[in-house]
């Protein structure tokens, strides 16, 4: 990733995490226990959960949750029962996966780190990858799904998240139920694109972070491309309130994808 848009990223998310959003608030000690008994839940997409079919017997597993940091997935897993690595670049975000982890004595290690860049894991290194939607925040996906061919061992599964590409030609700020949501950039989407757009300059000025919206060709397809075979998906919906897409459309688009076993 372009060092100048890693840096930034880190440190939106950092201030993120500091104001309590929704994606920065750890589980607590309920779902915790919760899911030390085997019931547990978690999410790739805004609000529809992951089927537990997708992730198999994850007991003594090695998980990798990647750009995923923030006290809510990889402490869930961790308590699951499996050895989990979170990697994010977010020291703020891996702050509260280790806070969680440690209050509950969770097999979890914490990695600051770009999700594009996995070198300092070996080659076959982890049975599962779970990757929310967080690759919006790399101005190029294909790498990430490399990386992750490259650390998953054969047979193993790469669970990914990412939004709909649609919901990158509007301006979701600027529409409203009066005027409704009008085209208004082209795919693949880059924030660095539109340096003098309003609404880019409001996110930027309110210290958020650069988002790139990519297309199906290097989210499917790149995915393919880079040797897993996809084997599920779904659909979900965010809110209203966060888009007036959600009315229309469904928002993101959730994936389960293999790599091949050997033989």
């Amino acid at each position: 990733m372009n060092t100048t848009v890693f840096e930034h990223n880190r440190a939106a998310w950092d201030r993120e995490s500091k104001l309590d959003s929704e994606w920065s608030r750890p589980v607590d000690s309920v779902a915790v226990d919760k899911a030390r008994g085997g019931q547990w839940e978690i999410l790739l997409t805004p609000q529809t959960p992951v089927p537990r079919a997708w992730f198999g017997d994850i007991a003594g597993k090695q998980v990798l949750c990647l750009a995923s940091g923030g006290g809510q997935q990889a402490p869930i897993l961790a308590a699951a029962g499996a050895r989990v690595v979170s990697l994010d670049a977010s020291d703020a975000q891996l702050a509260k996966d280790l806070e969680v982890a440690t209050r509950h004595g969770l097999d979890l290690r914490c990695e600051q780190g770009d999700m594009a860049d996995l070198s300092r894991f070996g080659d076959e290194a982890f049975d599962l990858i779970f990757h929310p939607c967080s690759n919006c925040f790399v101005p190029d996906v294909r790498p990430v799904w490399s990386e992750c061919f490259r650390v998953l061992k054969p047979g193993g599964t790469l669970l990914a998240g990412f939004l709909n590409p649609s919901f990158y030609l509007f301006d979701h700020d600027l529409s409203d139920g009066a005027q409704g949501l009008q085209v208004r950039y082209r795919l693949p989407f880059s924030d660095l694109d539109y340096p003098d757009d309003p609404a880019v300059q409001a996110r930027l000025q309110r210290g958020e972070a650069l988002e790139f919206g990519h297309t199906l060709d290097s989210l499917l397809g790149g995915q393919m491309r880079a040797g897993l075979m996809l084997v599920d998906m779904f659909e979900d919906w965010w809110s209203d309130e966060a888009t007036p897409l959600n009315r229309h459309s469904p928002t993101s688009i959730a994936t389960r994808a293999i790599k091949p076993p050997v033989g």
